[in-house]
């Protein structure tokens, strides 16, 4: 039997699924994303054999070609999963800040903002 998984990632309202969902040959897979040929792919994987998680993989790396807006590859997200023996679980894939990261590392000695220092350079 199949997993099954439910895989929200957190994207903007505005680019939800536009596309009818594509089922597997099978009937028991269901592909659904924001984009047609991510949906595809998400089918290709699963008629090839592989699970709802390797097809939400593949959907992933799909959207990022595109879709970018969406985020995926660098971004971060969480994963509601329900496996066919009845267990659940969730992924927690966040995104860090670099290790030598810091709170006031974007203040001037004083403690101001320094202009455009989180986003040029």
């Amino acid at each position: 039997m199949r997993y099954l998984a439910i895989f929200a990632i957190s994207i903007t309202l505005s680019f939800g699924a536009a596309n009818p969902p594509i089922q597997d040959r099978t009937g028991t897979g269901l592909v659904l994303s924001s984009h047609e040929l991510a949906n595809k792919i998400g089918k290709e994987v699963l008629d090839k054999g592989g699970n709802a998680i390797d097809a939400a993989v593949a959907v992933g790396y799909a959207l990022a070609v595109v879709h970018p807006a969406a985020g995926n590859i660098g971004g971060g997200g969480f994963a509601v999963i329900h496996l066919a023996n009845g267990e659940n679980t969730t992924l927690d894939f966040r995104e860090m800040a670099p290790l030598k990261a810091s709170r006031d590392m974007y203040l001037d000695s004083k403690g101001e903002i320094i202009k455009d220092a989180s986003t040029i350079g």
